[in-house]
């Protein structure tokens, strides 16, 4: 009977990574370790050049090789995209596999999927990345399947049946992905006939969104501290409560109020197109939010450039029109770090310091979020006469005062944009006075 080497069985890939000049390697090092490969090294080259085998000098590709063999790895990875041909190219070189970090992503989300949405839209993603280095992995572009030289049909090369094969894939991929997605728009459109406003929480990945979801509605989403732990969105519904003010002897009674929240995938920097076009039925939960949480590492040093990321890819996908509060999250890490506080303070002045690990902030954010959704306050004298009104007004819109007086009920209300919301403007619209 064998005897099966545990150790050998858990060792890890070692990779050694290689960086565009003047460029931070640290996010693909984030993402290997996320993949589970162990990295022996990592090198910034100083220039690249305009070279149609490697992209970069044949001495210097030689040195990376050597290396390679040197630290004894077993596979490179380039931290920016590399063509099919230059693929080929270097893997015949180094005898090694050598991918990019378009694939590092790939295979990422890959292993993460769980629901037949996101398995359909990385199947579709990986397909369309592989086709054209379908040719690397065939030596002799010449094999035939039987027929005479120069026929078609089954004398087809293997690399043209396979090719072939590919795109119909493809096209039965996006057929069942186009299913998906009506079944979804279906869902919605029952949401829609209890009308919540959506809002969405976006942000660079492992920011703490799928913690901060959790912490805000109680629900149980997957957390894990690695990049691209949700590729599924997750919507719940967040309570949000308040105590209405007022001055008089009459009982009052707190306000709450329902929206509809909603963990979407982490963004990355250089998200390639094929996983954008690929998730674009997730990111339309983003687009089609009422409110955008821009969620971002109050403790990381990057955050602003993380910031910077998450907006450039919220204009790819139509959604900078939407209004966004930005989150600081994971602010309990800065509490031993006044320099840092400081300067994310400084860089994001109207941002929303909170933590999901110790809720603090959650109050403000709640009333930020409130603002946003439904709109400023307007004042109302409701007539005695007319108090059986206040009933209606509660259930379509937020009443935030409420004072009893003698020439009526005074309130100030919340609705959102008026003119979107119909039945109450003429409910209120004889009462509402100016400030």
């Amino acid at each position: 009977m064998d005897v099966i080497d545990f150790a050998e069985e858990e060792r890890k890939i070692r990779a050694l990574l290689v960086g565009a000049p003047k460029t931070d390697i640290s996010e693909l090092e984030g993402l290997v370790d996320t993949l589970g490969y162990e990295i022996c090294r990592s090198v910034i080259l100083n220039r690249m050049e305009k070279n149609p085998v490697y992209g970069i000098g044949s001495g210097k590709a030689q040195e990376i090789v050597s290396l390679a063999k040197e630290l004894e790895a077993e596979i490179i990875i380039f931290d920016f995209e590399i063509s099919p041909r230059k693929q080929r190219n270097w893997e015949t070189l180094a005898k090694l596999p050598v991918i990019d970090r378009q694939e590092v992503i790939l295979r990422i989300f890959a292993s993460r999927a769980q629901t037949k949405e996101a398995v359909l839209q990385v199947q579709l993603a990986q397909l369309e990345y592989a086709r054209p280095r379908l040719a690397h992995s065939y030596g002799d572009m010449a094999r035939q399947r039987g027929g005479n030289f120069g026929a078609k049909g089954s004398g087809e090369t293997q690399l043209e049946l396979d090719i072939r094969k590919i795109r119909e894939k493809i096209q039965q991929l996006k057929k069942e992905l186009a299913q998906v997605v009506r079944d979804r728009e279906t869902q919605r459109k029952r949401r829609e006939k209890v009308p919540l406003p959506a809002c969405a929480l976006a942000g660079y990945t492992n920011v703490g969104k799928s913690s901060l979801l959790n912490a805000l509605t109680g629900a149980d989403v997957f957390v894990e501290d690695k990049l691209f732990a949700t590729l599924d969105p997750t919507t719940r519904k967040l309570q949000i409560k308040s105590e209405v003010k007022g001055d008089s002897d009459a009982p009052k009674k707190g306000f709450s109020t329902h929206i509809l929240l909603t963990d979407t995938v982490g963004f990355i920097s250089n998200l390639p197109h094929s996983l954008v076009n690929a998730f674009k039925s997730t990111l339309e939960e983003t687009q089609r939010a009422n409110l955008i949480l821009l969620v971002l590492d109050s403790s990381d040093e990057n955050a602003e450039t993380q910031y910077n990321t998450v907006t450039k890819v919220l204009e790819e996908i139509g959604a900078e029109h939407i209004p966004k509060i930005i989150v600081l999250n994971k602010i309990d890490k800065l509490k031993e770090n006044p320099t840092m506080l400081a300067k994310i303070t400084s860089l994001f002045p109207d941002g929303i310091k909170v933590s999901a690990k110790t809720h603090e902030g959650f109050e403000e954010l709640s009333e930020r979020i409130c603002d946003e959704l439904l709109g400023a306050e307007i004042s109302c004298i409701i007539p005695m006469e007319k108090q059986n009104l206040l009933n209606d007004a509660r259930k379509l819109g937020i009443i935030t005062e409420e004072n009893w007086l003698d020439d009526g009920v005074h309130i100030k209300i919340k609705g959102g944009e008026l003119k979107k919301n119909p039945r109450l403007s003429n409910l209120i619209a004889p009462f509402v006075i100016s400030e």
